[in-house]
């Protein structure tokens, strides 16, 4: 028997395939036993993840964002990578309102570490990033859900 289910996608760095994502990502955390509410939340932190790819990663240049999930018995994993720029300074990116694209609001990292129970983030200049989200089933929702904040 096997203990758990894997997808892998190759999405071209297009933003329209942000919902593509989102729509497989959402159908691998339904296989679990999160809430609605959790669902929700893995679909921001994903789009937030895949949007960063293709604004931040690619700067409009054609690329390849690949979305790799993993359910397995009480847990999702989601690891979202690209082989754009890089990002320099990790600790800065990760700062609210911190962006290098001064139309954006800078929270995509907030959302995802808000939404999920873990967030990783390797990068090298010139190399790309990788990005990985694990949520637990039960863990209870991100601090802004739990607030009542709206996403």
């Amino acid at each position: 028997m096997v203990d758990e289910n894997r997808v892998v996608l190759e999405l071209p760095s297009r933003p329209e395939n942000v919902s593509i994502a989102r729509l497989v990502v959402a159908q691998m955390a339904a296989q679990l036993q999160f809430t609605v509410a959790e669902v929700e939340e893995v679909k921001v932190a994903v789009s937030e993840a895949v949007t960063n790819a293709i604004v931040h990663g690619y700067r409009g240049r054609a690329g390849i964002v690949r979305v790799e999930v993993c359910a397995r018995p009480g847990e999702l994993e989601i690891a979202v990578s690209d082989q754009g720029v890089g990002i320099e300074d990790i600790d800065l990116a990760r700062q609210p309102a911190w962006s290098t694209d001064p139309e954006r609001m800078g929270l995509g990292f907030v959302f995802m570490e808000n939404f999920m129970d873990s967030v990783e983030v390797e990068s090298r200049p010139g190399h790309g990033t990788r990005v990985v989200m694990r949520k637990r089933v039960g863990s209870g929702y991100g601090s802004a859900a739990a607030s009542g904040g709206a996403v």
